[in-house]
């Protein structure tokens, strides 16, 4: 596989932009129609490392640390909900001088840019979703353990319990499959949870779960028929967190969409980097409408 300059170990300084009045920090690299790359939790644009570089050579490709998250500005005065996150994404566009658009989300990523591409179908020229809870929600499990985050984080008494240092280890811990799988190495791992080292960022992290809902989207779903860009839906079939099923509505239910199932879990992107970065070379060579 090409090596792309964050693996080459020549990662290119971030820019930064301003939007909503906060600091937006990405990484932007090659030529040509635009491609946005979103990650998801708990993550940076640098979920996307192996696959900057090869997308690059064919794309300019923008991977931006999302608001709250990597590099990115911590503002609680943000909200969070998820209409605002979604219409976010068109300021940010806005912003960037982006008019339309080759969209690659992952996770929560692809939860905002499932909705995104339904409020502004004219601003996304191809779309690929890897491993998003989408439409739906979570397996129970999950879905209960991030219920009660969100609940938690609405109350003050429990968002001060919720806000103390202990909350590193535990996304640590929590966290420690993907070391085992080789996703992520303790560095790498350190990295996406630095913010919870901080007073600041564990205040904005319980920002963020106060505003954030599990519940399954039920308009989401209805418009996925409306989809008409070319579409990719990407998945690691061991995704312990969203079931297969999604994978599937999705594929089924937005006309023309392809299926690719990896042998991975749920950060697939770094799991299987290779394959990830050949399936999404195969999208951008689908025709797209002009």
């Amino acid at each position: 596989m090409t090596t792309d300059p964050i693996d080459s170990g020549t990662e290119p300084e971030l820019k930064q932009a301003t939007v909503d009045g906060a600091r937006l920090c990405y990484a932007e690299a090659g030529t040509g129609d635009p491609l946005v790359l979103l990650h998801g939790w708990p993550e940076s644009h640098r979920t996307w490392r192996h696959q900057i570089g090869p997308l690059s050579a064919r794309r300019r490709v923008l991977a931006p640390d999302w608001l709250g998250w990597g590099e990115s500005a911590r503002d609680t005065a943000l909200s969070c909900d998820y209409d605002s996150e979604v219409d976010r994404i068109a300021r940010m566009f806005d912003v960037l001088g982006l008019d339309r658009v080759d969209l690659a989300c992952h996770d929560y990523g692809g939860f905002l840019g499932l909705g995104f591409v339904q409020r502004h179908p004219d601003r996304v020229r191809r779309l690929a979703i890897l491993n998003s809870r989408a439409h739906r929600s979570f397996t129970m499990p999950y879905r209960l353990l991030f219920g009660t985050f969100t609940a938690g984080c609405r109350h003050r008494p429990t968002r001060r319990l919720l806000a103390t240092p202990a909350v590193y280890p535990v996304h640590r811990i929590g966290l420690a499959r993907y070391l085992r799988n080789g996703s992520f190495d303790p560095e790498q791992l350190a990295g996406y949870l630095a913010m919870l080292r901080t007073p600041a960022g564990r205040r904005w992290y319980t920002h963020f779960w106060s505003g954030y809902e599990v519940r399954t989207r039920p308009e989401l779903r209805a418009r996925l028929p409306e989809i008409a860009c070319p579409t990719t839906v990407i998945w690691g079939t061991r995704d312990p967190a969203i079931p297969m099923r999604t994978a599937e509505e999705l594929a089924d239910r937005i006309p023309d969409a392809d299926l690719v199932r990896l042998d991975a879990d749920h950060f697939l992107m770094e799991e299987r980097p290779a394959e990830v970065t050949a399936a999404l070379l195969r999208w951008l060579d689908r025709p797209a409408p002009t």
